[in-house]
This record gives C-alpha cells, sequence and structure tokens, in this order.
C-alpha cells in the first residue's frame, strides 16, 4: 500500500484492497462509483493483469465503466449479465442496520439497479461514513428535467410530514448548469440533518411524481468494510453480526496508484 497517501486514501484504500479479495473468477460483478469505488477498481484491474483475476463486471455509471476498461476489466452490461453475485460500492453515510444515503457522485439510480439485480451488496467506507442516523449527508433525489420545479413544491410539502429535522432542497448544480445524471435527469439534494424513519421517507419519496429514485438504500446492503488510516479493515455482517478484522501493511512506493489522490 502506498505510504504518501493521507489517512483517508488509506483507509479507503485498505476497504477497496480488502473487498477485491471478495471477487472471485468466473463471478459476475457490480462495480460502484465514487472515490472509494475507484481504488476498488484499480485493485481488480492489477488482480486482472497480475493475478489472471477472470470476471465480468457490470459498472454503475459511465465514469466507472471508462476506468474498468482501462485498467482490463471485462465490463458487460446488466442485461447480459442478468444477475450478479456481488455488488461492491461505498456509501456517503451507513447506520448501524447498513441503511444507507447514496447518490453524492449523482449515480444512485444505477447503483440502486445494480445492488439489488446481485445476490450480495458489499459498501466499502472510511470510518467517518459511520453514523448513528442518517441524514446528515444531504439525501439526493433524482428527478426527470420536466416539471423538475413542480417536483420540487411536492417534496417539499411531503417533507413537512416526515419525521426530519431539516427540509431544505436545493436543485444540484454543475458550473452554472444544473447537473444531469447518466440518465438525463436533474437531482435535488435534501438538506434534512437527521431521518427519524428512513424507510418511510424513502417510500413517501418515490410515489411524487417526476421522482425516478431517491438515495436512501434501505435493507440491501449485506456487508460494510470499513478501512482506517493504519491501515486496519473491519468486515462488518448485518445477518451474523460479527465483525471480522485484518491490516494492510503499507509500503513505501506503488506505482498502480500514483495518480490518485481523491
Amino acid at each position: 500500500m502506498p505510504s504518501d497517501l493521507s489517512p483517508i486514501d488509506k483507509a479507503k484504500f485498505v476497504a477497496a484492497q480488502r473487498a477485491a479479495q471478495m471477487v472471485e473468477s468466473g463471478m459476475r460483478v457490480g462495480l460502484g462509483t465514487g472515490s472509494t469505488a475507484v481504488w476498488l477498481v484499480r485493485c481488480l484491474g492489477e488482480m486482472v493483469r497480475e493475478g489472471g483475476l477472470d470476471f465480468k463486471a457490470v459498472p454503475t455509471s459511465s465514469q466507472t465503466a471508462a476506468l474498468a476498461r482501462e485498467v482490463g476489466i471485462d465490463v458487460i452490461t446488466l442485461e447480459e449479465a442478468k444477475w450478479l453475485d456481488l455488488t461492491i460500492d461505498g456509501a456517503d453515510e451507513f447506520d448501524g442496520q447498513f441503511d444507507l444515503i447514496k447518490g453524492g457522485g449523482g449515480a444512485h439510480l444505477q447503483e440502486k439497479i445494480v445492488a439489488t439485480a446481485s445476490d450480495r451488496m458489499v459498501v466499502i467506507a472510511d470510518a467517518g461514513k459511520a453514523v448513528e442516523t442518517l441524514g446528515a449527508f444531504p439525501l439526493p433525489v433524482e428527478v426527470i428535467p420536466f416539471g423538475w420545479q413542480a417536483t420540487q413544491a411536492l417534496v417539499e410539502e411531503t417533507l413537512t410530514s416526515m419525521d426530519v429535522l431539516g427540509r431544505e432542497t436545493v436543485l444540484r448544480l454543475k458550473g452554472d448548469a444544473p447537473f444531469r445524471t447518466d440518465e438525463g435527469n436533474h437531482i435535488l439534494d435534501l438538506h434534512l440533518k437527521r431521518i427519524g424513519n428512513a424507510r418511510q421517507l424513502a417510500v413517501a419519496l418515490n410515489q411524487i411524481p417526476g421522482v425516478v429514485e431517491n438515495g436512501l438504500f434501505i435493507g440491501i446492503c449485506d456487508q460494510v468494510i470499513v478501512g482506517y488510516g493504519d491501515g486496519r479493515t473491519e468486515v462488518r455482517d448485518v445477518d451474523k453480526g460479527t465483525i471480522e478484522t485484518g491490516r494492510l501493511e503499507f509500503v513505501e512506493s506503488d506505482n498502480l496508484f500514483a495518480d490518485l489522490s481523491d
């Protein structure tokens, strides 16, 4: 492991490296999107080139697909795969029940489709993503561009009857223009501060006309791999209630990851 990384990047790297060890030849694997998923894709690419790992990958975004192809991973579509053995992805927050907020990178629609088409979902994260209650991270809600202001008003009205601490909704921008997802949609970021009943909120949001999907992943994640800046990892299993610990030692240099710094 590179020794010149920041503690947060070391934590992301060791979590990704531990998750990569779960991938076996012959598997069909969903690959997530985001800064931690970048480490995962690079690790898997090295295993393909140096270790002979042979698996099929279904990326959750165009960004992940491009990187996977670049490092030599065999990329296929979900339609070609039909069903997946495993999906590995990051999270913006996770709580003690392994419920998640995802979508900081704007890919939560494809991420949720891929994760629910898998036998298992494993989340990789640094320890800072663990929370007692979801909601500190803004909740992304993907909406179609047509009439998005009306959809936003309906979302705000719905929030008045939900157990949340804040109710501010903001259209996500990229520069001066609305952010566009891979499907061409907009994203409303909901600044809720605390979500008292995440399952209820997820159902209510998806009933609003114009809403495509929200970033609450409820009852989908099976395991969380938590990485720490000193090289420690914890594999937390929601069904077994177990925590398996490990450690990855640092090395002075690693050219494979020299260009990664997020």
